[in-house]
């Protein structure tokens, strides 16, 4: 796969909820840094953050307006969109990940806005 399509299969694979096929695509030192909440490292790291979201969530569809890719770099825009019961929670990203000559992603960094998050998160969850 190239670059631009390992980026595309990760995502389709969190969206599926299968985080094991997703971490099957990354470097065993891969650095997830979600901006506003720190970084994780490795395969667990991943899992360790994304588990708990899928856990409680009915639906992941992350919707890709843009990508492009140049070499080893992929840069994506992006709404991320969660659903709980009926309730749907949509949240702009801009996600860069570097994937290694062997196909398999060492970076992948998310930034978005955490008041944005926040306010979101309460509508999901109910909370005022």
């Amino acid at each position: 796969m190239t670059p631009d399509e390992t980026v595309s299969e990760f995502m389709a694979r969190v969206c599926r909820f299968d985080l094991d096929g997703a971490c099957e695509l990354v470097t065993d030192d891969i650095e997830y840094d979600n901006v506003p909440l720190g970084k994780n490292y490795g395969p667990d790291g991943v899992k360790g953050l994304l588990g708990p979201m899928v856990d409680n969530l009915d639906e992941v569809d992350w919707v890709i307006h843009r990508q492009i890719a140049d070499g080893s770099t992929v840069i994506n825009e992006r709404t991320d969109r969660f659903r709980m019961g009926g309730t749907w929670m949509e949240l702009p990203v801009v996600g860069i990940f570097e994937v290694d000559g062997n196909g398999r992603i060492s970076l992948w960094r998310d930034y978005f806005d955490m008041a944005t998050f926040n306010e979101q998160l309460a509508t999901l969850t109910g909370a005022q």
